[in-house]
């Protein structure tokens, strides 16, 4: 795909990102109505009209793409440009209140990600990236960190319940035991903290292809990398991890020794 082609996705990417995160904010830390799916995950009305509305504005731009969301399904599945949304990616953090709620968006041409955004609206913090175009943290430059130590680094997960629940507790482990500083700035947030350089390693049990489609360009053109956990740069494979590339033998080799 030709560069002006892919900056203009990207533009229009920042655009959905920036407005409906802000829309969700007109819910945040106000009295709402928590729903359960059938996977008895949460959904409020700020994931579902946030959802509508990108999807809306993409249909109106570019009404031969596909479209993948996690509230409101797939359209167009065969197009070989996707845009895959997660209107609120953190649905647990925005019902408490807690700010590190983001917007994702990723963009694939014929199955390959290309573009993502990741938007914190309660923090109006943005992170955007197209393969070969750079990565940017609120329109600078961003870079991973230069962390090549793992008594240097610092660890970031979501909860630890799910990494227990999804096997990888004893990996885990190992990478607590020797890292300098672990915290739960969790989901994409902290995948952000990492592409940023203000974390070194986002651990990630359990990932949608919502979650994880912004995550691989993102790392990939901030200096970094977005694997699964066999080592694999891929968004559809349900777990996943960021870090620099070298701290990403670590975690690597501690899941490999612990299998």
């Amino acid at each position: 795909m030709e560069q002006n082609t892919k900056e203009e996705l990207l533009q229009f990417a920042i655009y959905l990102a920036l407005t409906a995160g802000k829309k969700t904010l007109a819910h945040f830390r106000k009295k709402i109505d928590v729903e359960r799916k059938g996977d008895d995950s949460p959904v409020t009305i700020a994931d579902r009209e946030a959802e509508k509305w990108m999807r809306k504005q993409i249909v109106e731009k570019y009404p031969d793409h596909g479209i993948v969301g996690e509230e409101f399904g797939t359209e167009k599945e065969a197009s070989s440009i996707r845009w895959i949304l997660d209107p609120v990616d953190g649905t647990l953090s925005f019902i408490h209140g807690i700010p590190l709620y983001t917007t994702l968006i990723g963009v694939t041409f014929d199955d390959e990600p290309e573009i993502g955004v990741i938007y914190a609206p309660a923090t109006d913090e943005l992170c955007e990236a197209a393969i070969g175009l750079g990565a940017r943290y609120n329109g600078k430059d961003c870079r991973v960190s230069e962390t090549a130590l793992m008594r240097k680094a610092v660890l970031l997960s979501t909860d630890i319940t799910t990494i227990i629940s999804e096997g990888l507790e004893d990996p885990f482990r190992v990478l607590l035991d020797e890292c300098r500083l672990h915290r739960t700035w969790g989901d994409a947030y902290g995948h952000m903290m990492v592409a940023t350089g203000r974390a070194d390693i986002m651990f990630d049990p359990l990932l949608k292809i919502w979650d994880a489609a912004p995550l691989l360009p993102i790392m990939q053109e901030s200096g970094g990398v977005f694997l699964d956990f066999a080592g694999h740069a891929v968004i559809d494979s349900g777990h996943g991890f960021s870090a620099n590339e070298k701290l990403a033998p670590v975690v690597l080799s501690a899941v490999e020794s612990t299998r």
